[in-house]
């Protein structure tokens, strides 16, 4: 076993050196930072996982690909942008992942696998295995607050990961002097969880020790924080001259060399000739891998697009539970808990996850019972909407359907990464080779005095997201038919509710049929103005256009129901009919989805419009608390009217 580690180390690092040398040459575009001096880390504890077990990685990621058992010659083609790359030529060297061999990504984000991990882990909860999960991370992410709510969440949940730091003592050009570097012993205590050191330039020490933590994660003794302390022998990424090294620092790099010191213990072992044998074998690997990367094409510019989003296929009916009563009329909210139930009831895959929606039944009530009906399939979460989030991305991307809450919109900056650059860019980023099949549910609407951050209509920054869909019903039949379509979509959906319109009740929903998303809905025809809205807004603006045809004046009401993607067809073949338009929404009228909407018609549909286009939103400013104000600045049914006529009267 121990000329076999060496061979493994070996590998790692003359892919690393071609890799820097081609770097230089200008063969790999994009950033690179390897992992030279660390290889005994990746190996250590990559030997006593199975091909079943889950790993996430950091920007400086090559040596754990390589030790999970990644195929050399697809990732240097990757680095060199080729189609025949593990990603496809998409993802490059900070985000280089291989699925099929357990590695759920390196990430150019400090600190953004340890949720992913812990999403992964909940998924082996949740399917009962003995699977673990490995998070690796640099000291410089223990800053993150992604690390605490990883670490946080898994020791309340008592998931089986472990969380890796491979300690150099560098956080890209800062040392531990410029930090408050708290002894990862200490973190481990403060959290709960068990603690091990190993000696990360020691590969046998490093396997010892994973191989007892592994076990004890296997075993449902919950996470544990193991720290390898090792050496950077290169800079942070190639290029850096690391001047803010002293030269007792670089004089250490032989002494801590990982190779170095498990070759001399293969020469007392009478094992010496071997690695001679073994460098001549391993170059002879890495040339013919850089061969085949040299080889492979570039991706064609036909598949420029491809890998955004999964395609949803056929939409067969969906299955009804037996004991589903039918009723004329339901309140939104009933209509969001019997999706939920219908796809917890049918589908084992689906579980909800988020801040009291278990026991607690949601702020709002919207799932009560079903903890009890649904017993562990309803998780309740600290407060971190970050390992939120990160659970769904590696729940999703382990084949479960998450359905994760994120309690206000408002709250969507603590933890746009993990949808921004995490579950909207995963498929993408590996070029296909995965899906993000989650659900956030949230919720948003002004007109009840929550002030400033607890009343915003976020949508726009969630759509201008590629690979994100953005549904916002209106409705409580488009409430039920646009969540269980959320919920089967392969894609990551926000779903976007309006908490005025919970208690409002509606024609019920056909439980046995899921709503397109991307389509809109024509809800109101009429020949004189086509009116666009969709959530709430939307049932104003039909409010306003049953007032106008007292007047004479017939709106065709257009209610999006889904943001992006933005149905523009129904939107023009509408406005063929009428020649005017009005936009309307809750949300701030600049840089929204109304101007949106107004830019595709006057670059497509110009010649339809008998009237310049009109828009219907909130003042560019942060909603006000004193309910005087807070109509002032709220559009309502009045000022639709208004616009109306203003349109009609051009």
């Amino acid at each position: 076993m121990r000329v076999e580690l060496y061979r493994r180390m070996a590998r790692i690092r003359r892919f690393e050196e071609r890799t820097a040398q081609l770097y230089r040459d200008g063969e790999i575009p994009g950033f690179v930072h390897v992992s030279i001096g660390q290889e005994a880390v990746a190996v250590g504890a990559c030997s006593v996982l199975t091909g079943r077990d889950i790993i996430t990685s950091t920007h400086r990621g090559h040596g754990h690909v390589l030790a999970k058992g990644g195929d050399m010659g697809r990732m240097f083609a990757e680095l060199l942008g080729r189609a025949d790359g593990s990603c496809r030529g998409r993802g490059g060297s900070m985000h280089i992942a291989d699925l099929d061999a357990g590695v759920f990504g390196a990430n150019g984000i400090v600190g953004a696998g340890l949720p992913i991990a812990t999403g992964a882990a909940m998924a082996m909860r949740l399917r009962g295995t003995s699977d673990v999960a490995v998070a690796f991370f640099g000291d410089g992410a223990v800053s993150q607050g992604a690390f605490h709510e990883a670490v946080n969440l898994a020791a309340v949940k008592d998931l089986p990961i472990v969380f890796l730091c491979e300690n150099n003592h560098f956080a890209e050009f800062s040392d531990a002097t410029v930090i408050r570097e708290l002894p990862l012993a200490e973190r481990a205590r403060g959290y709960g969880i068990a603690y091990a050191h190993a000696d990360g330039n020691d590969v046998e020490a490093v396997a010892r020790v994973m191989a007892a933590q592994v076990a004890r994660a296997r075993s449902g003794a919950g996470p544990v924080l193991v720290e390898a302390e090792t050496y950077r022998a290169r800079g942070h990424y190639e290029g850096d001259q690391q001047r803010y090294r002293t030269p007792e620092d670089l004089a250490a790099r032989e002494a801590n060399d990982p190779l170095a010191i498990l070759a001399a213990r293969i020469r007392a072992d009478g094992d010496g000739d071997l690695l001679a044998k073994i460098a001549d074998e391993v170059e002879r690997e890495v040339e013919t891998a850089i061969a085949f990367a040299r080889a492979a094409p570039e991706p064609g510019a036909e598949t420029l697009q491809e890998y955004v989003y999964s395609p949803v296929g056929h939409r067969p009916p969906l299955p009804v539970p037996a004991d589903v009563q039918a009723t004329p009329a339901i309140k939104t909210s009933r209509a969001i808990r019997a999706a939920l139930e219908d796809e917890l009831a049918t589908d084992p895959s689906v579980f909800l996850a988020g801040i009291d929606v278990a026991a607690g039944g949601n702020v709002f009530g919207l799932t009560r019972g079903l903890h009890e009906r649904f017993p562990g399939r309803l998780i309740d979460t600290p407060i971190s909407e970050t390992a939120i989030m990160g659970l769904g991305v590696g729940a999703a991307m382990s084949g479960l359907r998450p359905v994760v809450e994120l309690m206000y919109i408002d709250f969507i900056g603590v933890c746009l990464d993990q949808l921004m650059n995490q579950a909207a860019k995963m498929r993408f980023m590996t070029g296909g080779a995965v899906q993000v099949p989650l659900t956030v549910r949230t919720q948003f609407g002004a007109g009840r005095s929550s002030g400033s951050q607890h009343s915003q209509s976020l949508e726009v920054l969630l759509a201008a997201i590629p690979g994100l869909k953005v549904v916002m019903p209106g409705t409580p039949a488009d409430a039920y038919g646009l969540l269980r379509a959320a919920v089967r979509d392969p894609n990551p959906v926000i779903v976007i509710e309006n908490r005025l319109l919970y208690e409002v009740s509606g024609d019920a929903p056909d439980r046995s049929e899921a709503l397109e998303l991307g389509r809109a809905h024509v809800v109101r025809e009429g020949s004189d103005v086509t009116v666009v809205s969709y959530s709430r807004m939307a049932q104003v603006c039909l409010a306003a256009a049953r007032e106008l045809a007292g007047r004479g004046i017939e709106c065709e009401v257009v209610d999006l129901r889904t943001i992006a993607p933005l149905d523009y067809q129904t939107i023009i073949a509408s406005l063929a009919k009428t020649s005017r338009l009005l936009i309307a929404h809750e949300a701030i009228t600049d840089f929204g989805v109304g101007a949106e909407i107004s830019a595709h018609v006057g670059e497509h549909a110009f010649e339809l419009l008998d009237a310049p286009i009109k828009r219907v939103g909130a003042a560019r400013m942060p909603p006000p608390y004193a309910p005087n104000l807070e109509r002032l600045w709220l559009p309502d049914q009045a000022a639709v009217v208004r616009a109306v006529e203003q349109l009609v009267a051009y």
